[in-house]
């Protein structure tokens, strides 16, 4: 496994940037007027360009940029910008500079001016370089990332234990590999996965400060260093490659390729042995404990919901002859591709022949079955992802100073922690959950709080602003669950997607009686059991949440026996 070289060529996202104006406004493109303006405060998708390079050297490359919706800034020969599609062959090419501070400078090629704003607009005036001209580049990618060093072909990977952070992970399978990029006055914060942050000195600091606000340097591609502006850089250091600062770095050690956090899972048959590599590319259930060589990286495709699951081995499952499925598969191999189908919690992937992965006597992984049962049925574990961090269309979930709510067009995230328990079932933590026109809080601490946040009408909620409300009810309708007495109401909640939620007895938790009107105790103290299984990037959750008005049993963290898991189809966040 250590001679895998695991970094793969980068994708889209990871070649767009944000680009920030002296003033702090983002360069942004008006898809309705054809214009350019840097009034933005936020980076989002009109704030996104892509930067597409025809040559590069050391100090400057000849770049286009490019829009999310496929157009491109343009400078016209009297200095005005436009957004569209070149007229020429060097037309809306720019000469790209990287300066020693990290900032940019975008030169006309045509024109030899500079582009520049005032604060609101933007143009092409001046051949003489001054402050004006200066742009701060910001990787538009998931803030949830990873860091590559091309040279020592490992990653990054905090150590809880010693306060550190070393450079020796060949592949990132680890949740210690996984970093929180924060962006904040004009500087960028390293996040550990257990919250602590990457600092000046040789330790982990457990609060962000002056001492852990690092200058990032960005090159097309991916490519980041970050520095303390002083003089100092991040690179590997000695024999075990410790991640510190220091002033003389050999060979580009100081360079990074900063990538999104890939999903890596653990898939558990029905006699509970995990899903392993054996003799470098057999597939067999047969390790009861998780091991590297058990975990899969899970890629799945939105639109058509097909899955490829990447071994520790560098290489793909794919089905072979004698329906066989061995791992040596490639990215773009057409038996490298499974249908996902999502029954109770588990998971059934089919193959390209029709037929359903199953395990057979042996514990061999095989594509044998017409239709799936048990056999063909497979638990299935987040592996590196100890909470979520959401993003959706118009920016990160997360909460500001202003409000409790929680929105979803915030440009720095807040973290759901997740709580695993049995059957595919996740706690959020720190969640908000909107029941009968009330939302109540999971705190962190696992309980429910009996605080009303938010109450309003199913029509208030519905016409709400879309981009401001995380949790919206749509269409509810009643339906009887079960053999338990009381009646229950199915609520949709959306903007991420489709929610389902149950509840019974629409007062809220915060009261106490001795008997209700049909005889039930309540209590003081409650519980939300929550089933959640849309991996990995939850564009489509299904919840199914039931209160019960009895105290919670001495397990608080596992699902109760009669919470009912329901199927859900994969999506994108």
């Amino acid at each position: 496994m250590d001679d895998v070289e695991w970094t793969q060529s980068p994708k889209p996202e990871e070649l767009r940037v944000g680009l920030i104006s002296w003033a702090g406004s983002y360069l942004t493109y008006e898809t309705y007027k054809n214009i350019v303006t840097a009034t933005a405060r936020g980076l989002g998708r009109r704030q996104t360009w892509e930067i597409l390079v025809s040559n590069q050297h050391d100090t400057q490359a000849v770049v286009r940029l490019r829009s999310f919706q496929g157009l491109y800034l343009l400078c016209e020969a009297d200095g005005s910008l436009s957004y569209g599609r070149p007229r020429t062959s060097h037309h809306g090419c720019f000469l790209l500079r990287f300066h020693r501070n990290g900032k940019w400078t975008l030169q006309c090629i045509i024109s030899g001016r500079y582009l520049e704003s005032d604060g609101e607009d933007v143009f092409c005036n001046s051949r003489v370089l001054s402050a004006y001209h200066m742009w701060t580049p910001r990787p538009a990618l998931h803030v949830h990332v990873i860091l590559y060093s091309p040279i020592n072909h490992c990653y990054a990977r905090a150590d809880p234990t010693t306060g550190r952070v070393w450079v020796d992970a060949p592949v990132p399978c680890l949740e210690e590999c996984g970093f929180l990029l924060h962006f904040q006055d004009g500087c960028y914060h390293l996040e550990t996965s257990t919250h602590f942050f990457l600092s000046h000195l040789d330790r982990l600091a457990p609060q962000p400060s002056s001492q852990t606000a690092f200058h990032m340097q960005v090159r097309p591609g991916g490519l980041v260093a970050l520095s303390d502006g002083e003089g100092g850089i991040l690179y590997p250091q000695g024999t075990r490659l410790l991640l510190g600062l220091g002033s003389s770095p050999h060979r580009g050690e100081e360079w990074f390729i900063l990538q999104r956090c890939p999903t890596w899972v653990s898939l558990r048959s029905k006699t509970r042995k995990f899903l392993s590599i054996i003799y470098d590319v057999e597939v067999y259930a047969a390790s009861e404990h998780v091991t590297p060589m058990s975990l899969f990286q899970f890629e799945c495709d939105n639109e058509s919901l097909t899955l490829q699951l990447r071994a520790a081995n560098g290489c793909y499952l794919a089905q072979r002859h004698h329906r066989t499925v061995v791992a040596n598969g490639h990215p773009m191999e057409p038996g490298t591709f499974f249908h996902m189908h999502w029954n109770c919690g588990r998971i059934i992937l089919q193959a390209p022949n029709g037929r359903f992965l199953g395990i057979i006597d042996n514990g061999l992984l095989m594509a044998k079955a017409t239709i799936p049962g048990p056999n063909e049925e497979f638990g299935i574990r987040l592996a590196n992802r100890p909470f979520l961090v959401l993003r959706g269309r118009y920016g990160y979930v997360g909460t500001s100073s202003e409000h409790d709510l929680m929105k979803c067009n915030m440009d720095q995230p807040d973290c759901i922690h997740l709580l695993p328990c049995r059957q595919g079932i996740y706690h959020f933590q720190g969640w908000i959950l909107l029941v009968n026109n009330v939302l109540w809080h999971l705190s962190p601490l696992g309980k429910v709080r009996s605080q009303l946040l938010y109450r309003a009408s199913w029509e208030q909620l519905a016409h709400s602003t879309g981009t401001q409300w995380l949790l919206h009810a749509i269409r509810p309708k009643r339906h009887p669950v079960g053999r338990q007495r009381g009646d229950y109401q199915r609520v949709y909640l959306g903007i991420l997607g489709q929610w389902d939620a149950t509840y019974r007895n629409p007062n809220p938790p915060g009261e106490t009686t001795t008997l209700n009107t049909r005889g039930t105790p309540e209590s003081k103290s409650m519980r939300i059991s929550v089933t959640e299984l849309s991996l990995p990037s939850l564009a489509k959750h299904l919840f199914q949440v039931t209160i019960h008005h009895k105290r919670p049993p001495p397990r608080p963290w596992c699902a109760s026996d009669s919470v009912q898991n329901r199927g859900l189809d994969m999506g994108g966040d």
